[in-house]
Order: structure tokens, then sequence, then C-alpha cells
């Protein structure tokens, strides 16, 4: 909901004077099955995180900055599905992919299969200013050695063991959990983090990382690189979680923000995308924020690793109904 003192005056092509902007955040941890474990760990996790990046946007970060932060923060924290803790390919190797949309300029950038690197989502930021915004695996290694990133290994001993127990198995799992931790959590789902921003000037941004799905063949890329995945412009940003596959079949996220654009209010814009995903039998969550200051969020999995900082309140919807829902903050 919008704040009182929240002004806004539009004009063409989506241009905003604002006397007062309320800022508004939203992050997620991942898209799946509802975890059996403590909902509370994950609840402070995700609430430690939105405090400090909340701070930043109230002191007049930039929605783009704002979203690094969060994004940093979350890949640095081994409970989520990017950086710290990522998920192993089928070949033991964990490769992983940012990406990062300013809505002011609507300029996307970000990396595809990156390796050894804490942050990848550090790379996307420096994209940001190129002439070749987004680079896969040998070219982003080398932008990496290029910035004199220090080598990392974003390896944990519970990923090392889900990929071994997953060997014996030949991996028919189609992917692994959304959580480092699984058994404290959640026994299975579609990982990535995602932080979505607006700012005192009614800027917006969108930024996602993951480490895959896990398992994977060789190769593969994951929506988190693509506008399907990670889109922003002037009127909503949106980051999606899940099965990547079907998050790029339905180009999730820059079909939310076109319909926004096109005159929908995002929270109609996520109802109608996610029941036609529903439809589909899709299995993936989004959240977003449209240049009002709606927060939305959709999935049709059971469960999205999503927390938000209205201006007044941090929220969740960690313990949201089961099955197809989208709600508004």
């Amino acid at each position: 909901m919008v704040q009182s003192q929240t002004k806004i005056l539009r004009f063409n092509r989506g241009e905003l004077m604002s006397a007062v902007i309320q800022p508004k955040l939203i992050i997620h941890g991942g898209a799946g099955l509802h975890g059996k474990g403590n909902v509370g760990e994950v609840r402070r996790s995700l609430y430690e995180i939105i405090e400090e990046v909340y701070a930043l946007l109230r002191s007049g970060s930039d929605a783009g900055a704002a979203v690094v932060r969060g994004c940093q923060l979350l890949e640095d924290n081994p409970r989520f599905n990017a950086g710290t803790g990522s998920v192993l390919q089928s070949d033991g190797q964990i490769r992983m992919s940012a990406s990062l949309m300013s809505g002011v300029l609507q300029r996307f950038s970000g990396v595809i299969n990156v390796s050894r690197v804490k942050n990848p989502i550090d790379l996307a930021k420096f994209l940001q200013n190129s002439d070749d915004r987004v680079l896969s695996d040998f070219g982003a290694t080398e932008l990496a050695r290029e910035l004199n990133i220090p080598s990392y290994d974003p390896l944990t001993q519970s990923r090392i063991q889900e990929w071994m127990e997953e060997r014996e198995h030949n991996f028919s799992r189609p992917m692994a959990s959304v959580m480092s931790n699984v058994r404290e959590t959640s026994e299975a789902g579609r990982g990535t983090i995602g932080v979505v921003a607006l700012d005192r000037q009614g800027r917006l941004a969108a930024g996602t990382s993951t480490g895959g799905k896990g398992f994977e063949r060789v190769g593969r890329v994951s929506d988190s690189c693509t506008p399907a995945g990670n889109y922003a412009t002037h009127e909503a940003a949106v980051s999606c979680t899940g099965i990547g596959e079907d998050i790029l079949d339905e180009c999730l996220a820059a079909r939310i923000v076109v319909r926004v654009i096109d005159g929908m209010p995002i929270q109609t814009s996520f109802a109608r995308s996610f029941q036609e995903a529903a439809d589909r039998k899709r299995d993936f969550g989004a959240i977003g924020i449209g240049v009002d200051g709606t927060i939305a969020w959709g999935k049709t999995s059971e469960m999205l690793i999503s927390a938000c900082h209205t201006g007044d309140k941090i929220s969740d919807t960690l313990e949201a109904d089961l099955g197809v829902q989208t709600g508004t903050f």
C-alpha cells in the first residue's frame, strides 16, 4: 500500500517527479516444496538482510546499489542456493549465474555459469557500464581476473554430501534443494535469490543470482541471467525463482512488467500471469514492485521464501497457503 506521504506525478514515458517516496524492498531465497524444518531460522535470515538493505534505501541509496547489496548478503549466506552454498552440477562443479537490471536505464547485465567467485552479482554490477553486458563461463571468469577478484570456493559440506548421495542414485532427482541445509528447511525445491527495490527517487531495480538447479547437464543456462527471470523498467521490477525452464517458457518477469507498462496494476498482472502459469502446470515464484509502491508476489509452487519491507513493517510469505497464490503488501 502506498504511504500517505508519497506524492507522485506521472508523465509520458513513465517519467516521475516525486516530492517524497517511501522506499520499498522485497527479497526471495527460493521456491519449492513446503519445508518441515524451522521456519523461524529462515525468517531471521531474511529479516536481518531486509533490515540492513532497507537502511541503505532509507538513507538515500539508489535502488541499484541496494539490490546489489541485498544480493551479496544472500549470496554470502550458505542457507541459500547462490554464491556460498550453491549446488553442484552433474560433474561435481559449481557454476553460478547472476543478473542486474536498472529500471532507470532499462539496462540488463549479467554472467552465466561463472566459477570460483564469491559474489557473481559483483560482475553483473560491473557489466552495467560495459559495451558487452552479458558474459558466459570463460568470459566471466576472465573478467573476474581482470578485476583482481580473489578466487573463492563457494562449496559447503552439505552441498557435497547432497551431490554424493545423488550420485549413488545416478542423479535421478531433477534438481537439488532450495536450501543448503535441506533437512532443516525444505526437502526439495528450486533455488535462486533475488532482490527488488524502489528508492526515494522512485527508481526501480532488480537483481537475481543462482547456483543453478543442481545435477544439471554441463552448459545448461538458467533463467536468472535472462529477462525472463529478472526484468525492470520505470514502471515495475520483477525477480523470479523456481524451475528455470518453466520461467523461460512463460518469459515470466518480462511478461509481468510489460503488462504493467500497458496499464495493468501490478497486482493484477501477477494474478493473471500466475493463473495462466498454473493452467500450464508451471512451477515457480516471483516478487516485484510497481512504481506506485505496491509490493507484489506470486507462486505456483508450495512455498515462496520471501520477505519485504513496506516502510512501516517487515512481512513475509513463509507461511502462505499451499497452492497457487498471489498477494501484495
